[in-house]
């Protein structure tokens, strides 16, 4: 890099990682006077407030402002640039507009894939001990899924629990149905469930009664204690809010994958959850040119002026993502098309204001 490139690039870097780190200490000065009394009241041990719920919070913290802090600090610091004229002399020795947009996209290239890394692999991984430090002190993220719960299996495979323990992780009045088409093969009825922890989708049934339906031909087997191994998790029959928060990219897309081989409900959210996780860092790289576009003119007002349009287009996006996102999980739009909307409305005009921008 030449030496405006580098100094361009620390200019970007440097207020971006102030100005988050200042968000992130206000925001967790926010959160624990919010907090404090519910640490309290569950008698939360310090270190853990401070270390699995505090300090593993900020990666999410970061990466939740990411595209945000990073517009605007490109619109703080160019319009400084710009107010002193220096945008102006770099254009003016014979360098191209396109040439000075160069160490802005690297460094929000790196900025994107920070947010990328962030949000596909660290973050999941912190959750996890975060999400087990909120559930334990704060609020109770598990829920039963109420009575008499359907779980689809398999393409012909169905289980039904009257009624779900989380806790003892036992199920009450259980049955398991295979199909070929229309007609009953193979029932599986039992009054406990129970997970057993020789793998993660093995279960012991006790007492059973096994039906299995061979033409006209009809066999009952009963028993007690019949471990088995099928495709359904403990997971499947109780709601964790907002799972997918403990999920990587790959853990994620096989979970999409087996929730559409059960047809399950609310896939939509895990699969707008996806696309959003690969969308964040692309509007990194477009807020980013709009924002060196919006701040390269030296205008009457300054910063202030330049702030204050970029504030609004950022809001702006995050407003257009947020209903984008209701219409993609309530509605028919797709998750592809929820998510990336935002993102070519915004890359339009990205191209017009940087078709508009001082050359």
């Amino acid at each position: 890099m030449k030496k405006i490139d580098l100094y361009i690039y620390k200019k970007f870097i440097g207020t971006f990682f102030f100005a988050i780190a200042m968000l992130v200490l206000i925001v967790i000065i926010f959160d624990l006077s919010e907090n404090i009394d519910s640490f309290l009241k569950n008698n939360a041990p310090w270190q853990r407030v401070v270390v699995d719920y505090y300090l593993l919070s900020i990666p999410y913290y970061i990466n939740l402002f990411i595209h945000l802090f990073a517009f605007i600090a490109v619109v703080f610091f160019t319009s400084k640039m710009a107010s002193r004229t220096e945008v102006v002399a770099i254009l003016s020795s014979g360098i191209s507009f396109w040439r000075f947009l160069y160490p802005y996209m690297l460094a929000a290239m790196t900025i994107a894939l920070m947010s990328l890394y962030f949000g596909n692999f660290l973050i999941p991984k912190t959750n996890e001990v975060r999400r087990q430090f909120k559930d334990q002190y704060m609020e109770r993220l598990s829920e039963s899924a109420g009575r008499n719960v359907h779980v689809q299996i398999g393409k012909d495979e169905f289980v039904y629990v009257e009624s779900y323990n989380i806790g003892k992780q036992y199920g009450y009045k259980f049955s398991w149905e295979r199909f070929e088409g229309n007609e009953l093969k193979y029932k599986v009825m039992s009054d406990v469930l129970y997970h057993d922890t020789v793998a993660p989708n093995s279960w012991n049934i006790d007492p059973y009664a096994i039906r299995t339906l061979e033409g006209d031909t009809e066999t009952l087997e009963t028993g007690r204690n019949f471990r088995t191994l099928m495709n359904l998790y403990p997971k499947d029959l109780f709601k964790m809010k907002e799972d997918f928060e403990e999920m990587d990219f790959f853990e994620l897309r096989d979970h999409i994958r087996g929730m559409r081989e059960k047809g399950s409900e609310g896939v939509k959210e895990y699969e707008v959850e996806m696309q959003r996780r690969m969308a964040a860092p692309a509007a990194i790289l477009i807020l980013t040119l709009i924002g060196a576009a919006l701040s390269s003119r030296k205008v009457r007002g300054g910063i202030g002026v330049h702030l204050g349009i970029g504030i609004s287009i950022a809001f702006a996006y995050i407003l257009f993502m947020q209903i984008s996102k209701s219409y993609a999980i309530s509605g028919d739009l797709s998750p592809f098309m929820a998510v990336w909307i935002p993102n070519f409305i915004f890359a339009a005009l990205g191209v017009y204001l940087l078709a508009k921008a001082p050359k």
